[in-house]
């Protein structure tokens, strides 16, 4: 049960009285989660999603400088390569933070890559008005970029790569836990305390039955008896109807997916009993997500299982699947941070900074060990055989 807190006063009364409007007075936690993260007027990511980096709630790759993107370039480029230098070359970014990666990636390949950059439309995919008035900011010199929504990009139309930096991890997700044996699922609730709305989970019967479907799809039985009652975890099914989106609107090319997780056999690990859910707050975080309502983030890690599957029922083909770390280091990471150990050329202090940074970036026990799924759509066996560099692993 939540106790009142530092909030959103506003957002709080708001999802309260939505709850107590409901026939069953209740919401899943997915209409919960949603409403937190994004309601359009007092919703995290309508209020609090500047709060990034190093002074607010968390941080992502590409708050540790521009190696990041530049990397990321390298295997863009090279996309582009495989798929025969096709002109426009789109890019579809969907979850543009701050316009950071956007902002790196873009300076990349004008630089390098000028051919590249002669065929270049970027597109930044943004839900937040907030995060989107930030990147229209950070972003205003590059012309060959503009914003659509999913919605406004045609089927079938986009000859390219949409990719996404930690952006799964936060669309909303259903809970379900096992009661006497049987699956049901995690619902939000409401009472009036002592000093305001207060929140607690509700269990009852499932609101949809696609939470069967999903697991029949991962392949996890959780009603084998291997699950003890009391077990948790959580459902993405907006990470179905967006892949299934994007795999509309996707022509020929790539999906480049970066973000935690687990393959489902991990994901649903019978020691993670209470499942993945995140609360972050001022870089620090806990589990309870009925405290500091529209201010702290909310995430679930990804089930790369089902973006998987899910895609392959959608047209996609897996071209793999590795860690960040691995990736980046395919990419060229140990070349930068070698020349960062002979180079005389900045200061020391600049160079510590500098090569802690990289570090960050493939620590396997943080941002390194960030899955990165490939996934593409109608190649050539020729180009499918064309191997990745970012996917390359040494024998």
């Amino acid at each position: 049960m939540s106790q009142v807190t530092d909030d959103n006063p506003l957002l709080r009364h708001l999802i309260a009285q939505h709850i107590l409007n409901q026939p069953q007075q209740r919401i899943s936690f997915a209409e919960y989660m949603d409403l937190v993260l994004y309601h359009p007027k007092a919703g995290y990511y309508s209020t609090q999603a500047l709060h990034i980096g190093a002074g607010g709630d968390f941080y992502t790759s590409p708050h540790l400088g521009s190696d990041f993107g530049e990397l990321l370039a390298e295997q863009l480029v090279q996309m582009w390569q495989i798929l025969g230098l096709p002109v426009p070359f789109t890019l579809v970014e969907m979850g543009g933070g701050q316009g950071i990666l956007a902002g790196d990636v873009l300076r990349a390949i004008h630089d390098r890559r000028p051919d590249c950059f002669q065929a270049l439309q970027y597109i930044i995919v943004e839900k937040s008005p907030l995060l989107r008035a930030a990147q229209e900011k950070q972003l205003s010199l590059w012309s060959e970029l503009r914003w659509q929504t999913l919605a406004e990009i045609p089927s079938d139309s986009i000859t390219g790569c949409f990719f996404s930096n930690e952006l799964v991890d936060a669309f909303p997700v259903h809970r379900v836990t096992i009661e006497d044996g049987d699956l049901r699922e995690l619902y939000v609730t409401a009472h009036e305390g002592d000093a305001g709305p207060e929140f607690a989970d509700g269990v009852g019967e499932l609101s949809t039955s696609q939470l069967v479907d999903y697991f029949s799809l991962v392949g996890i039985d959780l009603l084998s008896g291997s699950y003890a009652d009391g077990y948790r975890s959580e459902v993405n099914l907006t990470a179905l109807d967006w892949l299934a989106a994007v795999a509309d609107r996707l022509h020929r090319g790539y999906v480049l997916t970066i973000d935690y997780g687990y393959p489902a056999s991990r994901y649903y690990s019978l020691t993670r009993r209470e499942g993945t859910l995140q609360c972050y707050y001022r870089h620090t975080h806990h589990s309870d997500p009925y405290i500091h309502v529209g201010w702290q983030d909310l995430t679930a890690h990804v089930d790369f299982t089902a973006l998987e599957r899910w895609g392959e029922q959608k047209g996609l083909q897996t071209i793999g699947f590795t860690r960040q770390g691995l990736f980046l280091m395919a990419l060229g990471m140990g070349e930068r941070m070698a020349a960062l150990t002979r180079g005389t050329d900045q200061p020391l202090a600049e160079r510590l900074r500098r090569r802690e940074a990289l570090h960050g970036l493939i620590n396997p026990m943080g941002l390194g060990n960030f899955g990165v799924l490939v996934q593409a759509k109608n190649l050539t066996p020729e180009e499918r055989d064309s191997p990745l560099q970012g996917l390359y692993q040494p024998e």
